[in-house]
C-alpha cells in the first residue's frame, strides 16, 4: 500500500478557496443514475446510501445498516441480518426490515430489469423474520455473500414496480447515508450536504460538490489553479504535483486491472497459439515504467496479489518474444508481407477497441499493439464510444477494466465462467474452459478458505495454459489533494469509478479540516 508521496505545507490560499467545512472535488466520470439498483455504488462507500454491510480500511466486512455482520447457517444457504434501530432516511421516514425486503425483492424482479441482478443469481429470496430481522435464502452456499450486502437500501415507498430505468429515484435519491442529495446538474456538478441525523454521527465536512471534468489535462490545470480540493489523475500527470506547495499526491494500490479481452468468435483471437504468444510478447513491466510512471503491478489474471490468500504468485507469463515467435511458427502462422504473419491465407490481424476518452487505456492499447507487431501480429486500434463498443465485443478485442479487492468470486466468475458468456461485460468473449468452470463453481460454493484458495490457484494456473485474455496491469490509483484535512486512511481500491466512492474520500464522513 502506497501512502502519500509528497506533502508540503501551503504557503498561501489559492484562488477560489472553499469554506473550511466544504470540499470541491473533480471527477472524470458521471454516473447515469444515482439508484443503487441501477448500479450506483454497488460496492458501497456511496455516501448517499448505506448497505447492510460496509468495509474497513483492511477490507474486512463491518456492520452498516445491520447491527452485526450477517453470518450463514450451518448449511451456508441461509443468512440472517439483524438491523440497526432508530435509523431514518433523509426524508425523515424510518428505516426497517420492510425496506431491506423491498430493495432485494425489486432487485430479483425481472420486470425491474436491474443491471446488477446478475451479481445476485445465488439469491433465491428474502423475507422479514422479526421487527428488526431479515432472512436471505440462497440457492447454494456462497462464502462471499456478506460482501454482496453493500448494496444501498432504498425506501420501500420508492419501489413502486416497473422498470427501474424510468424511476424518478434515479435523479432524486433518498438514502440513510452520511450525505443527503441536494442538486444534480447533469454534465456540470453534483452537490451533497451533511446528514445531521446520520446514525454514525454527523459529518464534519458539511458540503461536498463534485464537478464533472472528463479531460485529464483540464482537471490538472484547474486543480493547479485552485478550483478544486481534490481529484483523480493518471499517474504521470499526478506526479507533476509532487513539488507543488500545499498539494499531496496519494497513491493507492488497487485490484483495478486493465487487459485485452480476446473474443472466441474472432477467427484470429480464437486461436490458442495467438493468445499464448501475445501473453509472452507483451512487456508488462515496460508499460508500467513508461506509461504509468512506475505506478502499478503486472497482471496475469483477474485475481490481484492484494488477495494474498487466493493469489498464486507463480502463475505469471514471462516476457519472451522469442518463445512467442516459436509458438506461432509451430501453429502455422508464418511471416508474410509487411512482417504480418498469416495462416491459410488469413493474416494475423484483429481490431482492438478502447474508450476514446480514456487516456490510460489508449496508451496501453498502443503499447500492446507495438509489442504484438514485434512478433508478427497486427493490431488495428479503434477509439470509440461505449455505444459503438458494446455491439462489437463478440468479435473485436477490447481494452477492458474491472476488479475488486473484496473477494475473487466477484470478478473471476463473471469474467471467466462459461455460463456468463455474452452477458453484457460478463465474459463478453465467450471464453469456455471446463477446468476453469469446475474450479470457479467449487470456490463459490465452499465456505472453507483452504478449499477456495486451492480452487482459485488452480484457475490461475489453468489460465497460463489456456489464456482468455492478455491481462496487462493492476493500476495504482493516483489522487491529488489540496490543503490540510484529517481523517485520511489508505485503502486498496476497486475498479469502481467516482471520487465519492473509494479512493482518499472513501471515509469522508470521518474527515475534518485541520486547523
Amino acid at each position: 500500500m502506497a501512502a502519500a508521496t509528497t506533502m508540503v505545507a501551503a504557503c498561501s490560499a489559492p484562488p477560489n478557496q472553499t469554506a473550511d467545512d466544504a470540499l470541491v472535488l473533480a471527477d472524470p466520470y458521471e454516473d447515469e443514475s444515482l439508484h443503487p439498483l441501477m448500479g450506483f455504488a454497488e460496492e458501497g462507500m456511496g455516501k448517499i446510501f448505506d448497505g447492510l454491510v460496509t468495509h474497513d480500511a483492511q477490507r474486512r466486512p463491518q456492520p452498516g445498516l445491520a447491527s452485526t455482520v450477517p453470518t450463514p447457517s450451518a448449511d451456508g444457504k441461509t443468512w440472517t441480518a439483524r438491523l440497526r434501530t432508530g435509523v431514518t432516511f433523509h426524508d425523515g421516514s424510518s428505516f426497517g426490515p420492510e425496506d431491506v425486503v423491498a430493495t432485494y425483492r425489486t432487485l430479483l424482479d425481472p420486470k425491474a430489469a436491474s443491471p446488477v441482478a446478475s451479481s445476485f443469481r445465488m439469491l433465491e429470496g428474502v423475507r422479514q423474520t422479526g421487527p428488526d430481522a431479515v432472512e436471505f435464502r440462497l440457492r447454494h452456499p456462497y462464502a462471499a455473500f456478506a460482501n454482496r450486502l453493500t448494496l444501498g437500501i432504498v425506501p420501500s415507498e420508492e419501489l413502486t414496480g416497473g422498470r427501474l430505468e424510468s424511476s424518478p429515484f434515479n435523479t432524486r435519491p433518498i438514502g440513510t447515508g452520511p450525505y443527503r442529495f441536494t442538486e444534480w446538474r447533469r454534465g456540470e456538478r453534483l452537490v451533497l450536504t451533511a446528514n445531521d441525523r446520520y446514525w454514525g454521527g454527523a459529518p464534519r465536512i458539511r458540503r461536498v460538490t463534485v464537478v464533472f471534468v472528463p479531460d485529464d489535462n483540464t482537471r490538472a490545470q484547474r486543480m493547479r489553479r485552485g478550483d478544486f480540493d481534490g481529484t483523480v489523475l493518471p499517474p504521470a500527470l499526478a506526479g507533476t504535483f509532487s513539488e507543488v506547495s500545499g498539494m499531496t499526491v496519494y497513491g493507492h494500490d488497487s485490484a483495478d486491472y486493465r487487459g485485452v479481452m480476446l473474443p472466441q468468435k474472432n477467427p484470429v483471437t480464437a486461436d490458442l497459439a495467438i493468445r499464448r504468444a501475445l501473453n509472452l510478447a507483451v512487456d508488462r513491466n515496460g508499460m508500467i515504467r513508461a506509461l504509468l510512471a512506475g505506478r502499478g503491478e503486472p497482471a496475469y489474471g483477474p485475481v490481484p496479489q492484494v488477495l494474498s490468500e487466493f493469489a498464486d504468485p507463480a502463475a505469471v507469463f514471462r516476457h519472451d518474444p522469442a518463445e512467442a515467435g516459436r509458438i506461432l511458427d509451430a501453429a502455422g502462422w508464418r511471416a508474410g508481407d509487411g512482417g504480418v504473419r498469416a495462416r491459410d491465407g488469413r493474416p494475423a490481424r484483429f481490431t482492438l477497441m478502447y474508450p476514446a476518452d480514456d487516456s490510460v487505456r489508449k496508451a496501453l492499447a498502443g503499447a500492446f499493439a507495438s509489442d504484438a507487431a514485434k512478433v508478427g501480429v497486427r493490431v488495428d486500434l479503434a477509439g470509440l464510444g461505449w455505444d459503438a463498443i458494446e455491439p462489437r465485443m463478440k468479435r473485436d478485442a477490447l481494452m477492458m477494466g474491472g476488479g475488486t479487492p473484496l473477494d475473487p468470486d466477484s470478478v473471476a466468475y463473471g469474467l471467466l465462467h462459461s455460463s456468463q458468456a455474452e452477458d453484457g461485460f460478463n465474459n463478453p468473449g465467450s471464453y469456455r474452459d471446463a477446468t476453469v468452470d469446475a474450479e470457479l463453481d467449487k470456490a463459490r460454493r465452499s465456505t472453507d478458505t483452504a478449499v477456495r484458495s486451492g480452487a482459485y490457484r488452480t484457475v490461475q494456473r489453468r489460465l497460463m495454459e489456456n489464456p482468455p485474455w492478455v491481462f496487462l496491469v493492476f493500476l495504482e490509483h493516483t489522487y491529488v489533494v489540496r490543503g490540510q484535512w484529517s481523517g485520511y486512511q489508505p485503502v486498496v481500491d476497486p475498479h469502481v469509478h467516482g471520487v465519492l466512492m473509494w479512493g482518499p474520500w472513501w471515509n469522508l464522513e470521518k474527515w475534518s479540516p485541520r486547523g
